[in-house]
């Protein structure tokens, strides 16, 4: 199915998208490595009308790369699909794979670069190329009222998007920006990595505490 269109362009990324090279070849060499695996930019995942908006930093190469939806097959999906479930954004049964039958409600998963970087780290020229995608799924979706920032990145990707001035929107876990000119609201967390939890930097505890924030402003 073609991508929907707006007065951005695209949604999501064509599956044999050019831009990056650096990203292209690595998309390659994973194609020879594990060719049953999506290794393409990863469309984003959601709800029709959906009042959130959760944007990650970009597919994990056994995560949304190896299955081709966003945040499912890596430890940081498990953590936010459980919460989103919780929290009535979800419904089902998350069991890391595409066909799982999970839905979201009321929700939308993107991330601020479709297609894996080489050492889960995108460089700047990268995340300015795909952020035409996120304009155009904010124009695709005027139902979007909150806005959760998964890691800095993605929290200032996002600002730098909408032509916010970072500086007067610092990332701070758990934080909650009223952005002027819009209706929108942007929350932040750290991101839910594995590597996060482990360290203590976020608990289970704290990641819920952000949307108990989310859930009083979208009831």
């Amino acid at each position: 199915m073609p991508s929907q269109r707006t007065e951005f362009g695209p949604v999501d990324p064509p599956l044999d998208c050019p831009a990056c090279p650096r990203l292209v070849a690595l998309r390659e060499e994973l194609v020879e490595a594990h060719p049953d695996w999506h290794n393409a930019p990863v469309p984003t995942f959601g709800a029709s009308a959906p009042r959130l908006l959760v944007i990650g930093l970009a597919p994990g190469m056994k995560g949304a790369n190896c299955t081709g939806r966003p945040f499912t097959g890596d430890y940081a999906g498990d953590l936010l699909y459980k919460t989103m479930i919780d929290y009535g954004f979800a419904s089902g049964t998350y069991q890391a794979r595409p066909d799982d039958g999970l839905e979201l409600v009321d929700a939308m998963i993107t991330n601020a670069v479709r297609c894996l970087p080489p050492q889960n780290k995108p460089t700047g020229p990268e995340i300015k190329t795909c952020r035409p995608y996120l304009l155009a799924t904010l124009a695709a979706n005027p139902s979007i009222r909150a806005v959760l920032a998964l890691g800095r990145i993605a929290h200032e990707t996002f600002l730098t998007a909408l032509g916010q001035r970072r500086a007067a929107f610092p990332f701070a876990h758990c934080a909650e920006h009223k952005l002027p000119g819009t209706e929108l609201t942007l929350f932040d967390s750290y991101h839910c990595s594995r590597y996060n939890t482990n360290t203590g930097r976020l608990t289970e505890e704290m990641f819920r505490s952000v949307f108990d924030k989310i859930r009083t402003h979208i009831p």
